[in-house]
């Protein structure tokens, strides 16, 4: 990509790998570019084949939510651990401190294994990966321990492979394989700060399709990677992995333009037909046209400036729109001018903007979006750091609705069967209908024991909720019994 020119929205922008640019475009034939942007996942690679939930927010375009049906009359039915909470020290800048719980994104991994037991996997802020009987909260094998503390989601391999997918603060993305006697690493790829910008970690949750991993890390870069999976003579799972392509999603002419090097990737990559999306803590969305990633090609197809922190992962819809929600710290002339809750159109390379929404500053609470929004029937729903559940029409970019849901309201919401759950960061699990989805209405409220805060999202799986607050504990709940 040397030498070429790319324009982050109307900005052209060099970079220390050569200059970027939507001029991107141009490896493709105008049939081809169409195609890119328009053609759907197929459900085949879409859907997991494993039965449960394999990865954050279930699917590749970040829009799967659970199955029902969802209790009427709720109930914590188990906690974990019974009395000790989760707790992990780790430091940042020369500053240690105490972690409990899990938080953001921290979404379990739910699924029905091949012996009838479905289980339930968590990293924690104890670093550790935890594994649990769904059932009964007893642990179904030893835990995994990292050397820091797990803020993103792990992944369950979809296509039915007994591997587990995380990241960890203590720098490293690993491939863990489960058909051992104890959950054993078989590969991991350290992000280092010298190889990019601002930190080490890996908050976001690897996508996988057709053999291929496609993750960020809070370096900036963006990494594609073959797996090639497979098993040896004994008939243990194995992995090989090659790094086809990375990529940074940073320059120092980027850095300038937004004034600090905070550009780390927290969101998870979004993928929409023959392209996935990343953005980064600088704001910048990018799309990767990855159909040639076999030969370590992906083209910059799309590259937009929300101008502030992205990390909260994009969706998409089935026409292909991206929606996007940033936080609103830098208080900068981008930010104000493009908002905070975006609808963007890929194929119009011009002005993909379709639409925004600003969500201030208020009452001395930073303003923004740390949550995933979620789609139903023509409307998005989006928690705010300012503690409001936003309703907004996603034809006009109208906010038809808006309700209280205290604020740091970080835990992304699901919604099955018509309607919508959330956690909240007063320690309450909300459900609400959307029998008119342009009003939520409130049917019911849990407090969760302590009203420790809920800052993971939960994954919901025939019916029941599974997911931890900062208190220190993993919940499930359900019907009341």
């Amino acid at each position: 990509m040397l030498g070429r020119i790319i324009i982050i929205s109307g900005l052209a922008l060099a970079t220390a790998y050569g200059v970027l640019t939507f001029e991107a475009q141009k490896f493709l034939t105008p049939t081809e570019t169409i195609n890119r942007f328009t053609e759907k996942t197929s459900p085949k690679k879409d859907e997991p084949k494993v039965s449960g939930i394999t990865m954050f927010r279930g699917n590749n375009t970040r829009t799967s939510y659970g199955t029902g049906p969802l209790p009427t009359d709720p109930a914590i039915l188990w906690q974990y651990p019974k009395t000790t909470p989760l707790c992990g020290s780790s430091t940042v800048a020369r500053v240690t401190k105490q972690w409990c719980g899990n938080g953001w994104t921290g979404q379990p991994v739910v699924w029905e294994r091949p012996d009838g037991i479905t289980e339930v996997i968590f990293g924690a802020y104890d670093k550790k990966i935890h594994f649990l009987n769904a059932a009964t909260g007893e642990e179904t094998r030893p835990s995994f321990t990292t050397g820091d503390i797990i803020k993103g989601s792990v992944t369950l391999d979809p296509d039915g492979y007994p591997l587990l997918y995380s990241g960890s603060r203590d720098n490293f993305y690993r491939v863990i394989a489960l058909d051992r006697d104890v959950p054993t690493e078989l590969w991991r790829i350290e992000a280092k700060v010298s190889d990019g910008v601002w930190n080490n970690d890996w908050d976001g949750n690897g996508l996988i399709e057709d053999d291929i991993l496609y993750e960020g890390s809070e370096n900036g870069i963006f990494h594609i990677i073959k797996l090639n999976r497979g098993y040896d003579a004994s008939g243990k799972v194995t992995v090989a992995p090659v790094q086809l392509f990375s990529a940074p999603t940073f320059s120092k002419e980027f850095i300038s333009l937004v004034g600090d090097d905070d550009l780390s990737i927290e969101s998870s990559p979004l993928k929409v037909g023959g392209v996935v999306y990343i953005a980064n803590s600088g704001g910048r969305i990018m799309g990767f046209d990855v159909s040639r990633a076999l030969e370590g090609v992906a083209p910059v197809v799309f590259d937009f400036w929300t101008g502030d922190d992205t990390d909260a992962t994009l969706i998409s819809d089935p026409d292909g729109y991206i929606y996007a929600a940033s936080e609103d710290e830098r208080l900068n002339a981008r930010s104000k001018e493009v908002g905070q809750i975006i609808k963007l159109d890929p194929k119009n390379k011009n002005n993909p903007l379709v639409w925004s929404v600003h969500v201030p500053k208020k009452g001395g609470v930073t303003g923004g979006v740390w949550a995933t929004p979620a789609l139903y029937q023509g409307y998005l729903y989006v928690p705010t750091n300012t503690g409001e559940l936003l309703t907004i029409n996603t034809k006009t970019g109208v906010v038809t609705n808006t309700l209280p849901l205290g604020y740091h309201a970080w835990s992304s919401p699901n919604i099955i069967d018509g309607t919508l759950t959330v956690g909240t960061c007063e320690g309450e699990l909300h459900a609400y209908t959307l029998i008119t989805p342009e009003t939520p209405g409130l049917i019911w409220k849990l407090p969760i024991k302590n009203q420790g805060c809920i800052e993971s999202t939960p994954a919901v799986w025939k019916g029941n909720f599974y997911f931890g607050s900062r208190e220190g504990f993993i919940f499930k709940v359900g019907q009341k019994q």
